[in-house]
């Protein structure tokens, strides 16, 4: 019975798999630039920064704190926000730090810090 149910509505497309492939590929691309590699007109902030600057503010690192570990805020966005590898985090967090990459800084970097 089941059988004869799949059969009556199975509808098989015949595609041509390089031009799907290329479709679906490009389509992936731009959502992942426009999602991800472009900063948001908003803010200016790509997602990664944002899940740093949040991740700080969670963890109650303000400027009047005592500075703390990049390796602790990288490890806490990893586990909590970012689940990719750390070398993004670590970048994002250079550049945050830097006053000839950003107009205003957000990040106080202290010591060896890019």
């Amino acid at each position: 019975m089941d059988e004869q149910i799949i059969q009556e509505n199975a509808k098989v497309v015949s595609i041509d798999l390089e031009k799907e492939m290329k479709k679906s590929f490009l389509d992936y691309s731009m959502s992942v630039i426009v999602s991800r590699a472009l900063p948001d007109v908003r803010d200016g902030l790509k997602p990664v920064h944002r899940r740093i600057l949040y991740t700080m503010h969670e963890n109650n690192l303000t400027p009047e704190k005592a500075y703390r570990k990049c390796a602790d805020t990288v490890g806490s966005v990893l586990g909590r926000y970012h689940p990719h590898g750390d070398a993004s985090v670590y970048d994002a967090m250079v550049r945050m730090a830097q006053d000839f990459s950003l107009r205003y800084p957000l990040i106080d970097g202290h010591g060896n810090f890019g």
